[in-house]
């Protein structure tokens, strides 16, 4: 059988079969999985087709895996706070995480720690790129979402503070969801909101292009490949979706099923956490705290399968397959993920008794506190590897002559 194209990348609350897991896209049929805690919401992103990171959820703490060595978990990325949301550049060269009302920026070929941006005035929930990652942007509690130009971000001038490039301040309660479209720079960016709308804003400009108001909260909102449809995940399980090609499409509207393409998917008994499409537009994925991950066909609005989990879907996306590492079990990463810097000035980077892959960028108490957690994480793996070498001896013993 020859490797798929694309593949379900998905995750859920209980961490009781796996952290996360990948499934053929078109049979459903788990190809991997990941062991090792669970993941929050918004916080499993696939780095360079490499390694696999998720932020553990209500932890200060990042599993990372190499994406081929399934049932090991490589490292422990420890943070100075609980990670709500992640995600790495489609190029592979940077790693963001919100941290709190913080955004933390780290180059991953070094590990350093480029950038804390303090613009937001309430927690984090999501972070995305553009495709060609010269920008991204930041939706928070604050109903704030804000574009950054990584350039301005990841500039030497210390006393220069890196300030968003538009500010999208049209929402009324905070962003659930972001879904940044294609064409870098140019790309049109989607914001959903406990307002019960969804908006569609120009990055260039910063210009609010559609506003949609539903009848529910929307959690969770994507666009397909060509953006020819919006698709809006409700609070009530539904899913929606807006046509963006209609004749008479206004600028703010009222979602009402027609036959221009707004159209309604059935299927979830409750609130859809996560959206994706099928590179050719075809398939519409979606994941529920109803356990389950749908996979629907667009053009008829049928479910067409149930991927059956153990707890609230936090995460599940179509991705992109990586045949020569994800599917080869010699396969190896080009580069090994470094450690992450400690602090925002790489001079500062001179603590040898850290562990490899942790990362701290406050000082005093709060790096007191990082280093304590580090070091509960290392007793922890090493009860373990004890528990696990007397547990075999003690098979060797009692094994019958």
């Amino acid at each position: 059988m020859s490797a798929p194209m694309e593949v379900v990348v998905s995750a859920d609350s209980s961490g009781q079969l796996w952290n996360c897991a990948v499934f053929d896209l078109h049979s459903g049929t788990n190809l991997l999985s990941y062991r090792g805690g669970n993941s929050s919401s918004r916080s499993l992103t696939v780095l360079n087709g490499e390694y696999i990171l998720g932020a553990q959820l209500g932890k200060n703490f990042i599993n990372v895996w190499e994406v081929q060595r399934k049932d090991q978990l490589q490292q422990k990325i420890v943070c100075p706070g609980i990670v709500t949301c992640l995600t790495a550049s489609p190029d592979g060269l940077y790693v963001l995480a919100g941290i709190a009302d913080a955004i933390y920026l780290w180059e991953v070929s070094t590990g350093n720690l480029l950038a804390i941006l303090n613009r937001h005035y309430q927690d984090l929930t999501c972070l995305r790129f553009t495709d060609d990652s010269s920008h991204f942007i930041s939706g928070a509690k604050d109903n704030l979402a804000l574009i950054w130009s990584l350039v301005s971000v990841v500039q030497l001038d210390p006393s220069h503070t890196p300030e968003p490039r538009h500010v999208l301040s049209r929402h009324s309660l905070p962003i659930t969801d972001i879904h940044c479209g294609l064409m870098g720079a140019q790309a049109r960016v989607a914001t959903a909101s406990l307002d019960q709308t969804v908006k569609l804003w120009e990055v260039s400009s910063g210009e609010m292009l559609l506003s949609v108001l539903f009848d529910v909260s929307i959690m969770s909102v994507t666009l397909d490949p060509c953006e020819y449809f919006l698709f809006c995940g409700g609070s009530d399980g539904t899913i929606y979706q807006v046509s963006l090609c209609s004749p008479s499409l206004s600028r703010d509207k009222t979602f009402q099923s027609d036959s221009e393409g707004n159209q309604v998917f059935k299927g979830h008994r409750n609130l859809v956490t996560c959206l994706s499409v099928s590179m050719d537009g075809t398939l519409l994925l979606s994941g529920s705290h109803d356990e389950t991950v749908r996979l629907w066909d667009v053009q008829s609005k049928q479910s067409i399968r149930t991927i059956n989990h153990k707890g609230p879907v936090t995460n599940a996306c179509i991705h992109p397959a990586a045949p020569a590492h994800m599917f080869v079990s010699e396969s190896r990463p080009a580069v090994p993920l470094p450690r992450f810097s400690r602090h925002l000035n790489p001079t500062e980077q001179h603590d040898s008794s850290a562990t490899p892959g942790a990362c701290s960028v406050l000082l005093g108490p709060e790096n007191t506190k990082v280093r304590v957690s580090e070091l509960e994480e290392e007793v922890k793996t090493l009860k373990k590897i004890n528990k696990d070498l007397y547990d075999f001896s003690s098979q060797l013993l009692i094994k019958p002559s």
